[in-house]
C-alpha cells in the first residue's frame, strides 16, 4: 500500500490524536514549528518498514499549530507513528527535530515497544526499525454500570502496590504473572485486608530502558515506572494482550469497584522518559521541546532539570496544562479511576521561569476542574530541587504525602528523645500544617513507608541502605532512614533481636492506624517483606521487589495484626475525624475530644527533651462509641501509665504490642479495673471504655 492507494480528507484540528469517524481515522498532533510533517503506517507492531507515507500539505492539513489529517477506511488496530522536520539551531530556539526519527502520538491511548531500542532514538540517523509505534484501536468497552467508588478519603486505607511486582512471584499462582489481569485474582486478599483504595505505582505507559547504563549492563531495568512516556496508554507489559492493554486494565478497575475497592494512580506528569539533552526522541521532543520542557535560558539546548531524571515538564505552559488536564479527564471519565497520586508534584508548581508560583495555572485547573471534583488529589509536595511544600501546596483540595508525619513517627519508636509534642501533633492530623488554611485532616496521607526506600521489616533491621544490586555503586537511595536495626545488621537468628523487631513493626503500624489523617501501607508490609536492606529497588524487577506470597502463611500473626488494625479503625469513627481536635467536649460535662497524657494523668511533659513516652484519651465521636486510651512507651523499661476513670464506662484490653495475639477482639478483650497500667519497654497499648 502507498500514500497514493489510500484517500484522505484534511482532517479536523480539534480532534487529538486517532480518532475513529465515520469515514476512517482523524490522525492530530501539535507541532508549532514544524516544516514538514509526514504520517507512518504500519501493519503490524513489528513491521520495519511503513506500510504507506503520507506527507501533510500545510495549506490543507495545518490549522494554528496543529497538523491533522483523515485517512479513509483504515482497519481497526492499525500502528502509526509521525516524522517532523523543522529548525534545528537547538542552542538559540529549544527545538530538537529530526526528520528521520519515528515519534509516538502524545495521544495514543494503545502503544507497542516490541522493536524499542532506547540508545538508536539517542543516535543520529533513522530508526524505524527500533522505534515504538502508536496503535489506533476502536473503543466499544462496556463498563456494565460500573462508576468510581466516590469513598472519602477520610475513611480510606490505601495500599500502595505495584502491579507487576504484586503477582510476578512464582508464589503467586496466577494465570497471568504481573499483569492487570492477575491483580482480578488477587482481590480476594485485598478484600480480606480490608483495604478500600489501591495506589498503583506507574501504569501509564513507561521505557523499561530507562536507566543507567553500568546499570543496564546488569541486565536490570526500569522496574517503578517513572519513566512515562505515553500519558493516556496504559502499560503494554501489564496486559497478556499489549494491544488490548486498555480494556484489560479497565477489567481490572471494573472488578476493583465491585469489590468496593477504589483505584489511585500514581502519575509522573514532572518529567518523561526522554531525559536530558543526551536522551531519546520520543515524542515531545522532536515536536515541540522548547513547549514541553524547562529549557535553560541561555543556552536552551540544555535542560532545567528540577527532577532529577534529566528533564522537567513546563506544566504551566497553556498547551501542556491542557493537555495534562485532559490525560487526568480521560483517565477518570473513560478508565474510571478514583483519583490520582502526582510524584513530585512540586515540580508542577513551578511557573515557565522555573520559580514556584502559588497560582500554578495547572494545579489549580486540576482543584477547580467541575471533571475532576470527585477524584482524590494527592501531592508529593516536594521536588528534587530543594522546593518542600508540605502543609503549603498550592490549592486547598488537595491531600500530601505527609513526610513530616514518616519522619517524626519513625524516630520516636526507634528511640529518639524529646518527640512527644512532635508526635502529639502528627497523630492529631498535622493541625499545625493544614488548619490554619482552612483545610482538614484528610488532607494529610500518613505513612510510615512507601515503595521509595525501606519496608517495614528493613526498617527495623537495617541501620544503613544496601544498594549495590542497583550498579551505582551504593550512592542511590537515601541516606537519611531514620532506621533501627535493633542491634544486628541484617539477618539475624537471635529470638531477642527478631522479637523486638516484630513488637517495633507493630507500634509503627499501631501509630499510624491509630492518627487522624488517613493512613497508607506499602503493599508487603502488613507479611513483613523484605528488600534485604536496598532502599531504592527501582532497577530490581525479580525477587528482591516482588511480593512473595509465602509470607502470608509464614508471617500470618502480623498479617492478622494489620487486618485487626484496620478494622478496628474502620470501627472507631473517633480515629477518622474530618475536623481537627479542639481538646473541648462536644456536649457541656462530656468528655474532651482529646486529652493528653504522660506517665500521670494531664501531664505530658511536651517540654521535656528525655521524654519517650506519651499517653492520650480520645472521646467517642458518637454517644454510643467507645473512647479509646492510648500510651505509648518507647523507653527501654516497663513503666506504668495511669488511666484515667469514666464511669460508668469499663476500660478493656484492645492492643497490646508486646503481646500475644496483639491484638483482641471486642467479645474476648478482659476489663481492666486497676488505675494503672503496666506498659512494656517499646511497645503501644490501647484501651477501649464501654
Amino acid at each position: 500500500m502507498s500514500a497514493t492507494s489510500l484517500r484522505t480528507q484534511p482532517g479536523n484540528w480539534d480532534m487529538s490524536g486517532a480518532t475513529f469517524v465515520d469515514a476512517g481515522i482523524n490522525f492530530c498532533c501539535f507541532s508549532r514549528h514544524a516544516t514538514a510533517v509526514e504520517l507512518l503506517l504500519f501493519e503490524r507492531a513489528d513491521s520495519p518498514e511503513p506500510l504507506a507515507v503520507i506527507p501533510l500539505d500545510p495549506q490543507v492539513h495545518r490549522t494554528f499549530f496543529f497538523w491533522h489529517v483523515l485517512v479513509e477506511d483504515l482497519r481497526d488496530g492499525i500502528y502509526y507513528g509521525w516524522r517532523i522536520d523543522g529548525p534545528v539551531n537547538t542552542r538559540e530556539t529549544g527545538s530538537r527535530f529530526d526528520r528521520n526519527k519515528l515519534l509516538l502520538d502524545p495521544w495514543c491511548t494503545t502503544v507497542s515497544d516490541l522493536l524499542w531500542e532506547r540508545l538508536a532514538a539517542a543516535r543520529p540517523g533513522g530508526n524505524l526499525a527500533t522505534a515504538m509505534r502508536s496503535q489506533a484501536v476502536r473503543d466499544a468497552y462496556d463498563w456494565e454500570g460500573d462508576t468510581p467508588c466516590h469513598i472519602p478519603l477520610a475513611d480510606a486505607v490505601i495500599y500502595e502496590m505495584h502491579v507487576g511486582g504484586f503477582t510476578s512471584h512464582p508464589s503467586a499462582d496466577t494465570r497471568w504473572p504481573g499483569t492487570f489481569r492477575a491483580v482480578i485474582e488477587k482481590i480476594p486478599y485485598l478484600q480480606e485486608l480490608g483495604i478500600t483504595h489501591v495506589e498503583l505505582l506507574p501504569v501509564m505507559a513507561f521505557d523499561r530502558q530507562d536507566v543507567p547504563p553500568q546499570t543496564a549492563a546488569l541486565g536490570l531495568e526500569n522496574y517503578w515506572g517513572y519513566s512515562t512516556h505515553s500519558f493516556f496508554a496504559p502499560h503494554p507489559h501489564y496486559a497478556c494482550d499489549p494491544s488490548n492493554a486498555r480494556d484489560e486494565f479497565r477489567d481490572m478497575v471494573k472488578a476493583l469497584h465491585q469489590a468496593g475497592i477504589g483505584v489511585i494512580l500514581d502519575v509522573v506528569f514532572n518529567h518523561t522518559a526522554e531525559g536530558g539533552a543526551d536522551g531519546p526522541l520520543i515524542n515531545f521532543k522532536g515536536m515541540g521541546n522548547e513547549v514541553f520542557y524547562h529549557l535553560d535560558f541561555v543556552d536552551r539546548s540544555q535542560y532545567r532539570d528540577y527532577t532529577g531524571c534529566g528533564n522537567t515538564l513546563n506544566c504551566n505552559h497553556p498547551l501542556v496544562t491542557r493537555y495534562l488536564i485532559d490525560c487526568l479527564i480521560y483517565w477518570t471519565h473513560q478508565m474510571h479511576v478514583d483519583g490520582f497520586r502526582f510524584d513530585l508534584a512540586s515540580a508542577m508548581a513551578r511557573g515557565e521561569d522555573g520559580r514556584p508560583e502559588h497560582h500554578a495555572p495547572v494545579l489549580w485547573s486540576i482543584e477547580l476542574s467541575p471533571q475532576l471534583g470527585r477524584a482524590h488529589i494527592i501531592a508529593e509536595a516536594w521536588d528534587a530541587a530543594g522546593l518542600y511544600q508540605v502543609g503549603d501546596f498550592p490549592g486547598f483540595r488537595w491531600a500530601e504525602w505527609n513526610g513530616h508525619f514518616r519522619d517524626v513517627i519513625r524516630a520516636f519508636v526507634r528511640g529518639d528523645k524529646g518527640m512527644v509534642a512532635q508526635v502529639a501533633t502528627r497523630m492529631a492530623g498535622s493541625s499545625d500544617l493544614y488548619q490554619a488554611r482552612g483545610r482538614l485532616p484528610s488532607n494529610s496521607i500518613n505513612f510510615i513507608t512507601c515503595h521509595d526506600g525501606f519496608t517495614l521489616w528493613d526498617l527495623v533491621s537495617y541501620n544503613h541502605k544496601h544498594n549495590v544490586a542497583n550498579g551505582e555503586g551504593n550512592r542511590d537511595g537515601h541516606n537519611h532512614n531514620l532506621s533501627w536495626n535493633c542491634g544486628v545488621e541484617g539477618p539475624t537468628d537471635d529470638p531477642a533481636i527478631l522479637a523486638l523487631r516484630r513488637r517495633q513493626t507493630r507500634n509503627l503500624v499501631s501509630l499510624l492506624m491509630l492518627s487522624q489523617g488517613v493512613p497508607m501501607l506499602l503493599a508487603g508490609d502488613e507479611v513483613l517483606r523484605s528488600k534485604q536492606g536496598n532502599n531504592n529497588t527501582y532497577c530490581q524487577n525479580n525477587e528482591l521487589s516482588w511480593t512473595d506470597w509465602r509470607l502470608v502463611e509464614d508471617n500470618q500473626e502480623m498479617y492478622s495484626f494489620w487486618r485487626g488494625l484496620i478494622a478496628f479503625r474502620r470501627r472507631h469513627p473517633t480515629l477518622r475525624r474530618n475536623r481537627f481536635l479542639t481538646g473541648r467536649a462536644a456536649q457541656p460535662g462530656g468528655l474532651a475530644d482529646i486529652t493528653w497524657h504522660g506517665l500521670r494523668l494531664h501531664k505530658p511533659n511536651f517540654e521535656d527533651a528525655s521524654a519517650q513516652v506519651l499517653a492520650f484519651t480520645l472521646a467517642g465521636a458518637t454517644p454510643d462509641e467507645e473512647h479509646l486510651h492510648v500510651m505509648m512507651n518507647m523507653w527501654d523499661n516497663d513503666l506504668q501509665f495511669e488511666i484515667p476513670d469514666l464511669p460508668p464506662r469499663q476500660w478493656y484490653l484492645a492492643i497490646d504490642t508486646a503481646a500475644h495475639p496483639a491484638l483482641v477482639e471486642p467479645s474476648r478483650q478482659q476489663a481492666v479495673s486497676a488505675r494503672q497500667v503496666a506498659v512494656s519497654a517499646h511497645s503501644v497499648v490501647v484501651l477501649e471504655a464501654r
